[in-house]
């Protein structure tokens, strides 16, 4: 049996992480089984670290205020990704514009909250809410130099009702994120290239 490694970056709640843990930590799926090998987040303060706990992960912290530039703070980030030997490295909720110093050296995908190539950025959700348009979804794509513009891997869209609340419209997407980011994890690592 094959045994896959990922990393997980975060920044937040740690949601899309707990995801990841749940459905695949040390599961199998056909001939590959999956392990997170690494969980790190830029704030010390992040939610998502007492969520790797509970699964015996202690996460990396390297907090970018400490670095006086982004590509600095890049360059750490990459030694911890290479230190820990992963086949895919999976942003979840990771709120860092990553500069070519990580995207030139690391296979990478990103979890986006809304139907990619509208609404890049970190207020994806709000704008895609306001929007005229008539669904909202996610998007899943590999990292490149422009932020939420590699080449999109997975989407999932959802009608947005007549009279959805914002918060509605939040979980909705949320939920989404739930399913999408580790079935695109399996079929990454479990396709035959």
């Amino acid at each position: 049996m094959l045994t896959k490694k990922i990393a997980v970056l975060f920044s937040g709640g740690g949601s899309n992480l707990e995801a990841i843990l749940e459905r695949l930590h040390g599961k199998v799926f056909g001939q590959t089984k999956i392990e997170v090998a690494l969980t790190l987040t830029n704030k010390a303060n992040a939610g998502g670290i007492a969520k790797a706990a509970k699964y015996g992960l202690k996460s990396v912290v390297i907090e970018h205020v400490n670095f006086a530039s982004r590509e600095e703070f890049d360059a750490a980030v990459v030694e911890e990704i290479k230190r820990a030997n992963v086949d895919l490295t999976v942003l979840a909720g990771f709120m860092r514009i990553l500069t070519p110093v990580f995207t030139s050296q690391v296979r990478a995908i990103n979890l986006h909250p809304s139907l990619l190539p509208l609404f890049k950025g970190a207020h994806a959700i709000k704008e895609s809410f306001d929007s005229d348009m008539k669904v909202g979804g996610v998007s899943v794509h590999w990292v490149s130099e422009e932020l939420d513009g590699g080449k999109i891997i997975a989407q999932r869209a959802f009608e947005k009702s007549a009279g959805i609340s914002f918060e509605e419209f939040e979980a909705k997407i949320h939920a989404i994120e739930h399913e999408i980011l580790p079935e695109t994890i399996v079929q990454i690592l479990t396709d035959k290239e």
